[in-house]
């Protein structure tokens, strides 16, 4: 999420301590994995902090944060796609690295240089769309919008931005008739593309199209979940996990700790969604199961992305190696006050340690 609720947004922050940080459980080896009997419970999930890995530009002062982030490994390179926050509104921009340790050196390209333009955009996410041997970039600029490159590493070959609907759909207007959908999500199966969205009052939204059709085509929106505002807020995400004819998807919500993802399975993209096992409220990242490497510099886990084991449509996860989710996080200094756009939003990496309900799943 990029411009709603500010007062939201920061009051989650207000009580905020380090105290609830969870101790890293024991690493288990596929030997111990395979001798819990498929009955026994998955434990919480666990994570590991890096510190912040991309921040603005040494010497960008009208840049104040960085958010949403996307991210395909491709042609043995991370690709990074993500909001910019400053004093001239929310953009896009890009980067691009070999190795994580590479990341904070790595140069940030913004993307109104590129015919995507300046004007309002926000919340990317990037994918190759393998029917058309083209990448696309979905991302926000009020309605859903996308841009297409044969080339992902030029960030200057993006198309110009278009709509995925003609007109706002009215089942996702407000009472007071303005579009309420944000932080779009697109992933397809052997027959169909779905369009994924929340409206940040409790619901969230699917779509769906052909694969022959898209990225035109798509449906009027139906509500897949709903949920107390608080619960079902934002920044979701989804995913196949390989080897397993099931889907993930995450869900951002909110509690006094910070921001924090809730986690689903389903066997198909149409739902029934139900919740993963192993904690309270479906935890999968947040404040209390998450320790960092070097200091504490963000309390709880916002809108984020898996890092893929692949780069196409399907979105595909390996639940066979340790997960990790590329986030933001917000390294305030402690009394100062900021405005929303303002706010000091960073992108690190958290890895998952342990077993846990996705690892559970591995068959190899």
């Amino acid at each position: 999420m990029t411009r709603r609720w500010p007062a939201l947004w920061l009051a989650c922050f207000t009580a905020l301590g380090s105290s609830a940080h969870a101790a890293e459980p024991a690493a288990e080896s596929a030997a111990e994995r395979a001798a819990h009997p498929a009955t026994t419970p998955p434990p919480p999930f666990a994570w590991e902090s890096s510190e912040p890995l991309i921040r603005p530009p040494a010497g960008a002062d009208q840049l104040f944060g960085v958010k949403d982030p996307s991210i395909v490994f491709h042609d043995n390179r991370y690709h990074v796609f993500f909001t910019t926050a400053g004093a001239g509104g929310w953009g896009l921009a890009y980067t691009s690295f070999a190795d994580w340790k590479d990341a904070p050196q790595a140069p940030i390209f913004m993307l109104d240089k590129s015919p995507i333009g300046p004007g309002y955009r926000a919340a990317p996410q990037v994918f190759y769309f393998a029917p058309q041997k083209l990448w696309y970039l979905i991302y926000q600029g009020g309605d859903p919008m996308y841009s297409t490159t044969t080339n992902v590493a030029d960030p200057r070959s993006w198309t110009a931005p278009k709509p995925f609907y003609a007109a706002v759909p009215d089942n996702v207007k407000d009472d007071k008739g303005q579009a309420g959908w944000l932080d779009f999500w697109i992933i397809c199966d052997e027959r169909k593309c779905h369009l994924f969205f929340t409206n940040d009052n409790g619901s969230f939204f699917r779509a769906e199209t052909s694969i022959e059709q898209f990225p035109r085509g798509f449906s009027t929106p139906v509500v897949a979940m709903k949920e107390r505002r608080e619960d079902l807020f934002e920044a979701s995400n989804t995913y196949r996990i390989e080897g397993t004819g099931q889907y993930l998807t995450l869900v951002e919500a909110m509690r006094a700790d910070g921001r924090y993802f809730r986690a689903w399975l389903a066997d198909r993209l149409e739902g029934e969604w139900r919740p993963l096992p192993g904690s309270d409220m479906n935890l999968f990242a947040g404040a209390s199961n998450l320790k960092f490497k070097g200091r504490v510099w963000s309390e709880g886990v916002s809108h984020g992305e898996m890092v893929r084991a692949g780069i196409d449509q399907t979105l595909t996860i390996d639940p066979c190696k340790p997960l990790q989710f590329l986030y933001q996080g917000l390294d305030m200094v402690p009394g100062k006050k900021y405005e929303y756009i303002e706010l000091p939003y960073r992108l690190g990496l958290i890895t998952a340690t342990g077993r846990n309900a996705i690892s559970d799943l591995c068959k190899r």
